[in-house]
């Protein structure tokens, strides 16, 4: 009666069952790090004195795209030089890439059953095509890039099951949220959750994606959505090697399971400075500095189309700035093409090139003492994108483009 990560682990360990807090040592399909987790989990490879698993190691460049100073200049660059000296065939060098997590599920290395690991807490993200991703530490991807193996300790699972049909402008990202705010940002500590019912099977990859994707907010060791046919069709003529597809048993044994009606969901935002700290965006009147549209949560072509949607023939309120950021080069040269772009721009947004940048605060977006911005980032820590005193509130893109418009905190609904 095992759940979908305890087969996965199970699996991948050689074992026949995998049962809740067993430690298992597991065989990982691929293990990702980025230009500012890559530098340390190189240091420590180097001691192993060994190769690496070149076909198992993903490296992408995406904190610091481009090099905002030497020293970032410097994580770039000894990433580069171990591609090179190990001929590492996964390497994307800046301007073939993107954001690590969506340039994984995009490039065909995640996949249903796979066990993925990535130096990044977002690592959850692949959950929404049924892999089991996690997020681990740079030594612990050092030593995954030497011998393709892991330990793990098996987590208890937690079923959500949503039904319904949601509103309109009610994104994966209010589902997640609203959740996060129920459960509490310790509520899945060390747990798996996993997404069932028909508001899920009713989602667009992309959606689930943004579930997936913040798991990790709520402690949530893996965030994981059972494939189905949209799953099959998102990876035909995508996805690297073979896989085969992993499924809870109709009898899983879960610790909790929780229950949901989509249809009570609104437009959701997170006030600062935790993502449980969740209201329905109708109920807030804050006016914001800087509108922000991105990430590895939000950066999809979708996410792209359903703000311009709302931009077009709009322009980002006076007093107002709006960035924007296809989250890879394929999602750029879409928009490009759909004329996204060219909306965002005569909205008076600023469209970058794919770059964590200003997600984590690191640049290109960064706030200033007692700035306020709305993102449809992941996190709205204290000093999260900027200042500690600033804020940060979590919205889905649709909240996002209206607030750009009003120059407050808006429900596109109320537009």
């Amino acid at each position: 009666m095992p759940t979908i990560a305890e087969k996965i682990l199970g699996v991948k360990s050689g074992k026949k069952d995998a049962s809740p807090g067993d430690i298992v040592e597991a065989e990982v399909d691929y293990v990702m790090v980025n230009d500012v987790t890559g530098l340390p989990a190189f240091e420590v490879f180097e001691e192993f004195k060994t190769e690496p698993l070149r076909e198992k190691a993903v490296l992408i460049p995406d904190h610091y795209v481009p090099n905002k100073d030497v020293a970032s200049a410097e994580q770039a660059k000894a990433m580069r030089e171990f591609a090179s000296r190990y001929k590492i065939p996964n390497y994307f060098e800046i301007g073939k890439g993107g954001v690590c997590h969506q340039l994984m599920i995009e490039e065909g290395f995640v996949a249903p059953g796979r066990l993925i690991v990535g130096a990044d807490s977002h690592t959850c993200s692949y959950g929404a095509l049924g892999a089991f991703g996690t997020g681990i530490g740079s030594t612990e991807a050092a030593a995954a890039m030497a011998i393709g193996r892991l330990w793990f300790k098996v987590p208890e699972s937690q079923k959500f099951t949503i039904e319904g049909k949601p509103g309109k402008y009610v994104m994966g990202k209010d589902i997640v949220l609203n959740i996060i705010g129920d459960i509490g940002v310790s509520g899945s500590l060390y747990k798996s959750m996993e997404f069932h019912g028909s508001t899920i099977e009713g989602l667009s990859i992309a959606e689930r994606i943004s579930i997936s994707n913040m798991a990790i907010e709520a402690g949530g060791k893996a965030g994981i959505i059972q494939p189905d046919d949209k799953t099959t069709a998102y990876l035909k003529g995508r996805v690297r090697g073979e896989f085969t597809p992993v499924y809870s048993d109709k009898d899983a044994e879960y610790v909790e399971k929780f229950n949901y009606d989509a249809g009570e969901f609104v437009p959701t935002v997170a006030e600062p400075f935790l993502p449980e700290n969740t209201k329905p965006a109708s109920e807030l009147d804050i006016e914001i500095d800087q509108a922000y549209l991105g990430s590895c949560t939000n950066g999809r072509i979708e996410d792209l189309r359903v703000a311009a949607e709302i931009m077009k023939g709009k322009k980002v309120k006076e007093g107002v700035r709006m960035i924007v950021v296809p989250a890879t080069k394929r999602i750029y040269e879409m928009a490009m093409e759909e004329g996204l772009i060219k909306t965002f721009m005569d909205a008076d947004a600023y469209v970058s090139g794919p770059t964590c940048g200003a997600c984590l605060g690191g640049y290109m977006g960064v706030l200033a003492d007692g700035e306020v911005c709305v993102s449809s980032t992941n996190r709205n820590f204290i000093g999260r994108m900027g200042h500690k005193d600033s804020k940060v509130y979590l919205a889905n893109p649709a909240v996002v483009a209206a607030s750009a418009v009003t120059g407050r905190i808006t429900d596109p609904n109320d537009l």
